[in-house]
């Protein structure tokens, strides 16, 4: 008896949310029916904004924590759970596929899970039965983020989903609770969206310098960047891109997009 191959997964990018992104009427649902849309992946590869390490982490690999990085919060959101099995297999493939010259990898066994991972998984595929491992942001950097998206593009072949978790805009002093979206940042969401639908890669990854109010919608970079890892495990499908969320929380883009 043969097994069948795994089903070559799409690539993501999506917008993660804070742990409140449970109790909004609408994200939940769409997250969901994209999990449910997907193929059945062998696992879960989640490059977070929230875990900058270099040289470049991998994450727990056995029993998987979660970190609640976060602060403020009702007590409640700190007692979470999402006890996803970890992913020993896959970090073997990660370490062969990124280790060499210039590219160090390091195993951070202890570190789980934070909201940028499990906030989103919770409502993707909510049985937690998918494994699933964490990579660290070594870089800040676009291009670099996308030459290691290039590298990890072939497990995709394997079944892995591999998903770049960020939020299209992030500026803290920008959320209003009436959702309120400011020209500026709505400005940044309809370029990002056009610049997707162009497949205009050196745009995107020189956005800092080619998107308007670019320092408005990132203050910082970590959260526009993980787009980078998912763009170079993409780069044979940008034409196939499609954002499959749109519109705004609290005054923020929640675009999020997927390739092939």
């Amino acid at each position: 008896m043969t097994t069948a191959a795994p089903e070559r997964m799409p690539s993501l990018f999506l917008s993660h949310g804070a742990p409140t992104l449970a109790e909004d009427p609408v994200w939940p649902g769409e997250l969901a029916r994209w999990g449910a849309g997907l193929p059945r992946p062998t696992a879960i590869l989640m490059v977070s904004a929230h875990w900058e390490e270099a040289p470049l982490a991998l994450g727990a690999t056995t029993t998987v924590p979660l970190v609640y990085d976060f602060w403020g919060f009702p007590e409640h959101y700190y007692g979470v759970r999402y006890a996803a099995p970890g992913a020993p297999g896959l970090a073997e493939k990660v370490r062969k596929l990124l280790r060499g010259p210039g590219t160090p990898v390091q195993d951070l066994p202890e570190r789980g899970l934070d909201h940028g991972a499990y906030v989103p998984l919770r409502e993707m595929y909510p049985d937690a039965d998918v494994p699933v491992l964490q990579m660290s942001l070594p870089t800040l950097d676009p291009q670099k983020l996308m030459e290691i998206g290039r590298k990890l593009a072939p497990l995709r072949d394997e079944g892995v989903l591999i998903v770049g978790s960020g939020h299209f805009t992030h500026n803290l002093r920008a959320i209003n609770p009436d959702n309120h979206v400011p020209a500026v940042l709505a400005e940044f969401d309809d370029w990002g969206r056009r610049t997707l639908a162009a497949g205009d890669v050196d745009a995107l990854l020189d956005f800092a310098h080619k998107a308007p109010g670019a320092r408005y919608a990132h203050p910082r970079e970590e959260h526009f960047v993980p787009l980078a890892v998912t763009l170079g495990t993409a780069a044979d499908e940008l034409r196939t891109q499609r954002s499959v969320i749109d519109g705004t929380w609290l005054g923020l883009s929640k675009r999020s997009v997927q390739f092939g």
